[in-house]
């Protein structure tokens, strides 16, 4: 994104009410702790013998997702 197209978005949320760049900063900041808890969640599932297919059943995708996603973990 150009520099002058994020000043826009700025602008446009700021104009229309902090509350909108609020909410949005706390949906990022919320993904990235439920991407976190994730992480240790699989890998302490893992830990214990879990499969890739029991994982991913109760994440609900599917084994080949969390093959993807969690290939280096083992």
């Amino acid at each position: 994104m150009q520099l002058s197209a994020y000043a826009d978005i700025m602008n446009v949320m700021t104009s229309e009410g902090d509350g909108v760049f609020g909410e949005l900063s706390a949906i990022a900041e919320a993904k990235r702790e439920i991407a976190r808890r994730e992480d240790v969640a699989v890998r302490r599932a893992r830990h214990i013998g879990l499969s890739w297919s029991e994982i991913g059943t109760l994440l609900g995708v599917t084994r080949q997702t969390m093959h993807r996603k969690y290939r280096k973990v083992g």
